[in-house]
């Protein structure tokens, strides 16, 4: 990493210590950081959007690199530096976020060491939007990460799975072990890449369609759907014992067309 990091001397320079009720395990790794960078460069992207800088680690070497990301920084005392530092930063949850209003153009980019806690929900509602956010580069604790990924027939096949996919291109960027970070989670990560799929206009109901069916796993998607559709419509387009697991992205997307008289 160029210049190198010297987190110890951030954070005496902050007068801080990682806070846990907001999930921040600093990235330190010059290898990881390295490998999110160019994956960066490898995109032809607009705006540059990056969801809790910390530290900034990874933000250095995104100025280093000549970009002037866009900071979402809930953490009042690290919004305050990076604003000190003559960058646009938003103080707020990524989660409450109206990301409508931040005004990204087409091609934009987001790029995040996510909290644990926020990561499955950042995927599925930037799913839905905005549009303009075609690209992320995201890391997740690896058991999500395979839930993103899965195949179906799988145990970690689900609605992340169904959602995510149905969405975007998902490749795997490189794994990230506990010490990694600063301080050192529990549990291992990776990171992936997501390129927006053209012409996906599934929204909100979609996702509803999907919580429904993946409700109860045991049980019959008839059942799980029962009270999301009508059954007698439902027992024309499933078969009787087929689960929610057992249906590719492909085949929910043709599923939800025919319910809903989309084709």
């Amino acid at each position: 990493m160029s210049g190198g990091f010297d987190l110890k001397s951030r954070l005496q320079e902050l007068g801080i210590t990682p806070k846990k009720a907001l999930g921040q395990n600093f990235l330190v790794s010059p290898t990881v950081i390295e490998k999110i960078i160019s994956a960066v460069k490898a995109r032809k992207f607009s705006d540059l959007v990056e969801i809790g800088p910390g530290v900034g680690a990874l933000t250095e070497r995104l100025l280093e690199e000549g970009f002037r990301p866009r900071l979402i920084e809930l953490d009042r005392d690290l919004a305050r530096y990076w604003r000190g530092r003559d960058l646009e930063v938003i103080e707020a949850d990524a989660l409450r976020l109206n990301w409508d209003e931040l005004g990204l153009r087409k091609g934009s980019l987001l790029v995040s060491n996510l909290p644990y806690q926020i990561s499955t929900h950042i995927v599925i509602d930037r799913c839905l939007g905005p549009k303009d956010l075609t690209y992320m580069i995201l890391m997740f604790q690896k058991e999500v990460a395979e839930r993103i990924q899965a195949k179906p027939r799988t145990k970690d096949y689900g609605m992340l799975s169904v959602m995510a996919q149905t969405h975007f291109k998902i490749a795997r960027i490189c794994e990230a072990s506990q010490r990694d970070f600063y301080p050192p989670p529990k549990v291992a990560s990776r990171v992936l890449s997501f390129e927006r799929l053209p012409e996906v206009d599934l929204g909100p109901r979609f996702l509803r369609l999907l919580k429904a069916g993946f409700a109860f796993r045991r049980k019959f998607l008839l059942k799980n759907l029962s009270g999301t559709v009508d059954k007698s419509k439902l027992e024309r387009l499933i078969p009787a014992k087929a689960r929610a697991e057992e249906l590719s992205p492909a085949d929910w997307v043709k599923l939800y067309n025919k319910i809903y008289e989309r084709d």
